[in-house]
């Protein structure tokens, strides 16, 4: 079944990469004009509409080609911003006037103006115990969709982690699935873990600043400092916890931080989560497992290489970016994006047998 369909709150694109090849997207929207460029470096023939949601004249030139198109799937990823508790004070009145912190509403407006099929929302988890404005009351967005859409629509929230779909990172992520009733959609069937090192453990030892010859498979540079503490620290500690090679400032006192600080991975578990600070070593579980070496320490001191990053987060690894794209960008859009093969793997299932597994 071949589907048009539109990406609202695009970003560079990532989550995207591995869409079935009978989705096409025909139009994405994205505010930040070098996230929208490297959007469109992926996929040349969606139309990119660069520019905030927000604004009329945007919205409108979304909701015309949608329905020009008769895209009948939507897929959104709006920010997280919402009311984390109720109550009322003098900085929430401000903060509720402002749009930026309710984009997900925008997402409503098109859903009203156009006639979608399927629509997929996504998020952190946190999103969906958030509370919004509606209707003179705080809702979760379960109660705000069902009011909106329960008529029409079929609505399935769910989280669930990377980790269990064939991805060797725990990653969870909120599902909000919206179908019309009489079709179908299914989830998809769990799969057995992979571990870190199942998935990067061929790949050859690197010294922080060194690189492999293998695309993508080089090493950042860290502070000196850091790195002569995560040479004593084994797999699945934190250098915070060492009694001589601990972080030091560059008086040498100690540095203090969170217990998954400074933390290196394992070997026999997914990789943690990887965020928009996963290039920072001193964030959280961002160290490389390492190997034991003859000397009792441990090989590389440093944060995983963006390829073992695209490999554990489902990215291909032959991947390429548009010239001048940092180190730094690169981490921050796969930091914020769905795993693709998660997307893929929910996504696949659109309009699949409705007796599949939907436990």
């Amino acid at each position: 079944m071949q589907l048009k369909a539109v990406s609202l709150f695009s970003s560079a694109g990532i989550g995207e990469l591995r869409l079935p090849k009978n989705i096409d997207v025909v139009v994405a929207n994205e505010l930040l004009q070098i996230r929208a460029n490297c959007y469109k470096f992926f996929f040349p023939n969606t139309q990119m509409i660069c520019g905030d949601i927000r604004d009329d004249i945007v919205k409108e030139k979304v909701i015309n080609i949608a329905n020009k198109e008769k895209c009948s799937f939507l897929i959104a990823t709006p920010p997280c911003q919402g009311l984390s508790t109720l109550g009322k004070n003098k900085g929430q009145d401000q903060y509720e006037r402002d749009r930026r912190n309710f984009l997900v509403f925008e997402v409503f407006d098109i859903i009203n103006r156009c006639n979608f099929d399927y629509i997929l929302i996504e998020n952190v988890p946190k999103f969906i115990k958030m509370y919004f404005p509606h209707e003179g009351e705080y809702w979760h967005l379960d109660k705000i969709l069902k009011k909106l859409y329960g008529e029409r629509y079929n609505i399935d929230i769910r989280v669930i982690n990377a980790k269990d779909y064939g991805i060797a990172q725990s990653r969870p992520r909120a599902i909000i699935k919206i179908w019309k009733k009489g079709l179908s959609w299914p989830w998809p069937i769990a799969e057995k873990e992979i571990t870190l090192k199942e998935a990067i453990g061929k790949l050859p030892s690197l010294e922080p600043g060194e690189d492999s010859g293998i695309p993508w498979h080089y090493a950042k540079q860290h502070n000196p400092r850091a790195v002569l503490a995560m040479r004593h620290t084994e797999p699945g500690k934190s250098a915070l916890t060492n009694e001589v090679f601990y972080p030091k400032k560059e008086d040498g006192s100690r540095i203090k931080g969170f217990h998954n600080t400074f933390k290196r991975m394992v070997w026999d578990q997914p990789c943690p989560a990887r965020t928009t600070y996963c290039g920072s070593i001193s964030s959280h579980n961002n160290v490389h497992p390492g190997r034991l070496l003859a000397d009792g320490t441990y090989s590389d001191p440093r944060v995983l290489s963006l390829l073992e990053t695209f490999i554990v987060s489902s990215i291909p690894e032959k991947i390429e970016f548009p010239k001048g794209i940092t180190d730094g960008f690169i981490r921050t859009v796969i930091g914020e994006a769905i795993p693709p093969h998660l997307m893929e793997r929910i996504v696949e299932l659109v309009g699949g047998d409705i007796c599949a597994n939907n436990d």
